[in-house]
This record gives C-alpha cells, structure tokens and sequence, in this order.
C-alpha cells in the first residue's frame, strides 16, 4: 500500500484553516474555550458529563452502565471524522451496557459537545491520544477495552503503540471498526482513483468537500446502507454537521507521523472488523490492517461504513460481545 506521506489529493478531511475573520473572532472572546450545545438527547440510563483535561479543556463523555454493580472491562468508544460520542449511544451503549459492561463513549477536542479550543488548531494521533490516556488514568478503575470506529480506529492504533514503552494505561483490548489502515488514507485514495474514480469524486465530494451534510444520497451513499430510512439518515446527517467544529486531524501533521509504528509480540487482543459494503474503506485496507496486527479479520455482511448507526447495527454488536465474552472473564 502507499505510504501515507504521498502526496495524496484532499479526501475524508478537509484541512484549510478557518477564515481569518472567523479566527478573530474566537481571539477575541472573553472565554477561552468554547462548548456549543448539541442536539442529541441522550436515552433513559445514560448521563452526559465532562472530563477536564489538563490544558483545561472539556471532554464530552456520555455514559451508560449496566444496572447491576458488576466489575466487568469498561468499554471506551471513539469515533472518526463528523462524528461524536452520540454515534455510540444511539445503539451500542444500551447493547453493551445490558450485557453488563460499563460504557463510555467520548468526544474528541471539537466534537460534539466537547471544548473548542480559543485557537484553531487541528488535533493529532499524539493529542487525542493523550486525551484518551488522561481520562482512562482518571476515570476508570480497571484497563478498558478501547472500541475506535474509521479515523477512531487509527487512534486506537496509535494508543495500542504506546503500550510497549509504557507511555499511556495498559489496555484489556482493543477493537478496531471500519479503521483507516495503519499507513493512513492515502492508499485508500490512491486504489480508487484508478479502480473506481466515479466512487473517488463521490467520496471526495462527501469527505473533502463536506458535501454529505447537504446531499442526502450522498450522505446515505459514504455512511450507510441503501435500504436505510431516509428519515433517519437525515436526522444522523444534521448530528454530522453538528458535531465537527474543526478537523479532527491537520492532515500534514498526521502524514508526517505515519504508519502508526509496529508493535513485536503485542500482548494487547484485537479484533479487527470490516463491512462488506463500506464506500469508505475497502476489503485491501481491511486487511492491511489485519496482516499489521497478525489476526484474521471479520468481514460483516448487510451493513456499510457506519456499522454501529446502520439499519442492521446488531450484526457488528453482536460479534464484539461473542469476543469480548471470550476475552474478559
């Protein structure tokens, strides 16, 4: 696969900088970081709280936990690009919750609900991340399992890579959903440029361009399947344009510290998961993320790129919990 520092065109995120006037009028603001209300209204057993990060800023964490006070692996969900921690609670967090375990999806900086920073400033692998680290050190009393989703995924990664030196809280595993392989986007780019340069335009139209927040077929098209209620997928669509108020990542930054670094002998269990009709990321980066970590891959059947918000989100629910029951006592 191409290394993700070609010189690959613009596609998933758009990195240009916000208009200098919009950049003045956050300097000039009498608050140094800025919470913008969020649409979502959570479900009955699960709360909304902030987790203050040592820069200051605030983390959205919404959680739902089991009923029983059981001391089961927490669960920590991270999301990709336009998403936030809603897009675990619509369907995940009440299923793993009832099957016992503690659930924390979080927003990353500039998602959601969460902090945005007075200066407009992208994040990286390192700060997410890091983001990530200080809450589980602080909020969690036992290793968590770590559940990343499209460019969430390739957080996860860069966490898993920290473990060998020690650098963030051990893991009791991860799993990796519809992942941006470890070499980035550019190979994704790059493969549908030749193969599939129709799907190529779409998808940089929907990603790059944003147009997905303002074209429904394109919308349902790059995040779910086609037998989805239109209705629904316009109500995910608004939470999208919602949630994103900068990039989640600078993509010369990100460029510059890929391929997320190996990990020899890696004690840490991962699932790796795909969807067969993801328009996002293809069966080669499935399995480029696969040989990565040595481990076979599960390819879900009927659901696309947004498996945890599709018309069938059991199917991807219910091949977690068969591994983590295999993997926790």
């Amino acid at each position: 696969m191409a290394n993700a520092t070609l010189g690959a065109p613009p596609f998933f995120i758009s990195s240009r900088p916000a208009p200098a006037q919009a950049r003045t009028a956050r300097r000039r603001t009498t608050r140094p970081f800025l919470r913008p209300a969020c649409a979502y209204a959570l479900q009955e057993g699960q709360s909304r709280r902030f987790h203050r990060l040592p820069c200051g800023l605030d983390l959205e964490v919404i959680a739902q936990c089991p009923p029983a006070a059981e001391e089961r692996t927490p669960l920590v969900f991270v999301h990709g690009s336009f998403h936030a921690a809603w897009c675990w609670a619509e369907h995940w967090l009440p299923f793993f919750s009832r099957a016992g375990f503690p659930c924390y999806a979080l927003s990353l900086r500039a998602q959601g609900e969460s902090s945005v920073p007075q200066e407009v400033v992208a994040g990286t692998l390192e700060t997410h991340t890091g983001d990530i680290a200080d809450f589980i050190q602080k909020e969690l009393p036992l290793p968590p399992v770590l559940i990343g989703h499209s460019f969430g995924g390739l957080i996860v990664q860069q966490y898993t890579s920290c473990l060998q030196a020690l650098l963030h809280p051990k893991l009791a595993g991860a799993v990796l959903v519809c992942s941006v392989p470890p070499s980035g986007n550019s190979g994704l780019v790059w493969r549908y440029l030749f193969t599939k340069p129709i799907a190529a335009v779409k998808v940089t139209l929907s990603l790059a361009a944003k147009a997905y927040a303002n074209s429904l077929s394109l919308c349902k098209e790059t995040f779910f399947s086609a037998q989805m209620d239109d209705e629904l997928v316009l109500r995910y669509q608004a939470l999208m344009k919602e949630s994103s108020k900068l990039p989640l990542f600078d993509l010369r930054k990100l460029n510059a510290s890929l391929p997320v670094p190996s990990v020899p002998q890696s004690t840490t269990e991962i699932l790796v998961m795909g969807a067969r009709n993801d328009f996002i990321v293809d069966s080669e980066g499935l399995y480029e993320t696969s040989r990565f970590y040595g481990v076979q891959p599960v390819c879900v059947e009927g659901v696309a790129h947004d498996m945890m918000l599709d018309c069938s989100w059991d199917k991807g629910a219910e091949i977690i919990l068969t591994w983590l029951e295999k993997l926790t006592p």
